[in-house]
């Protein structure tokens, strides 16, 4: 869905261009976002202003050598966008990056950076909460990397939009018993046990 912002307009592609884009990546990645929820679900079921592509931060100058010849602008400070400069080391509180391919293209890919400590990736909003790197992704049917949903749902669970209302709902019943109670634990640590989507977790599958 093209749309415009500020800084430009937004052409985001599908999952699988993204993936093709990404392939020669040697490093971890994975899609994220919304469109993480739908490949955990199996299938489309709403309009994306953007896509979001996991990595973690120590391997963040490796996507600079991927899209050679685009440009990278960085939220520092969040809210603001400057040029990330070529071999430049990102301070930890920036983790949003745009990408796109010339100056008079449109943004096709955010870039997010999530932080580690030797095997374990770390909640940036609470380190208390982390999860052994290995269990951090899935693969689609269709071999698309992404963001397993119950990491992307924590991060949704802070200050949930209506689109995320609708991502929690829909991918509910797709979550395994140990994604659930993952889920509703960090979810009670971050946010308290009022939270209602760790009411709606505590209620079943069906929520």
């Amino acid at each position: 869905m093209r749309t415009q912002t500020p800084w430009g307009p937004w052409d985001p592609p599908p999952p699988d261009e993204a993936a093709r884009l990404f392939a020669p990546l040697r490093v971890p990645w994975w899609i994220a976002g919304g469109h993480a929820v739908e490949l955990a679900v199996g299938h489309a079921f709403r309009d994306h202003a953007d896509i979001d592509v996991l990595l973690l931060r120590r391997d963040q100058l490796a996507v600079q050598q991927l899209l050679t010849g685009w440009e990278w602008w960085a939220a520092d400070p969040p809210g603001t966008l400057r040029r990330w400069l070529p071999g430049e080391v990102l301070p930890p509180y920036v983790h949003d990056i745009w990408c796109r391919p010339g100056p008079d293209e449109s943004w096709r890919i955010q870039l997010m950076l999530d932080d580690t400590e030797g095997d374990d990736w770390l909640f940036r909003r609470d380190p208390r909460i982390r999860l052994p790197l290995d269990r951090l992704g899935r693969v689609s049917g269709d071999g698309v990397p992404y963001l397993c949903p119950e990491v992307q749902l924590l991060y949704k669970a802070g200050s949930p939009r209506p689109k995320d209302e609708q991502d929690f709902t829909e991918v509910l019943p797709f979550l395994t018993a140990d994604q659930r109670a993952w889920l509703t634990e960090t979810i009670t640590l971050a946010q308290g046990a009022g939270h209602p989507w760790a009411v709606r977790l505590r209620a079943g599958p069906a929520g």
